[in-house]
């Protein structure tokens, strides 16, 4: 059973219904860490590792999220604007949905089952992974057209203004137009 077929099989364990499968790598820079938002030169590389977003929409506006690794469920109101960040997995998510509905993307309403592969504070640009995967499957089950460089705008906006990080725009960048495309569904 592929990676994609073990997440559709755990999404609808836990949703009850069928589910579509999306997918965003993590990356390694070979030149310039740290150097993408002070104007240096960078070069870096996808990996392996991904993270792993199933989605159905919803009939209301909340985003139902699962992580996997955290064993934890999080329930967000799209239209709730007082959503703030608490410094915890959901942030990057919710901030995405944030994110999409103030560059004029409201998405739907959506149960999503999250799978990171991508190490957790390694320099591997996990944050990135789930905030590409989570914008793209947004995107996608809302019916909006999927503008990667855009979408990379737009999750760069989320980690900076609603998580609160300060980071430049090559991991997103990189994740979503690297040479074999990036995040389609998997």
């Amino acid at each position: 059973m592929n990676k994609a077929r073990e997440i559709h099989a755990r999404f609808k364990a836990r949703f009850g219904t069928s589910a579509a499968v999306y997918r965003a790598p993590g990356r390694v820079n070979l030149i310039g860490e740290h150097t993408d938002y002070n104007e240096g030169f960078v070069l870096p590389a996808t990996i392996g590792c991904s993270c792993w977003v199933a989605i159905a929409s919803r009939d209301d506006r909340k985003l139902v999220l699962y992580s996997e690794n955290f064993g934890e469920s999080v329930e967000g109101d799209i239209d709730d604007f007082k959503l703030r960040a608490t410094g915890k997995w959901p942030d990057y998510p919710l901030g995405v949905a944030w994110a999409l509905g103030q560059a004029g993307n409201g998405c739907r309403g959506a149960n999503i089952y999250i799978s990171g592969e991508v190490p957790l504070g390694a320099g591997l640009s996990s944050s990135a992974a789930i905030e590409v995967s989570v914008g793209y499957a947004l995107l996608d089950t809302s019916h909006h057209p999927i503008d990667r460089t855009r979408l990379a705008i737009v999750c760069q906006h989320a980690e900076n203004e609603f998580v609160g990080t300060r980071c430049g725009i090559m991991d997103q960048f990189t994740l979503l137009l690297r040479p074999r495309g990036s995040c389609a569904p998997a």
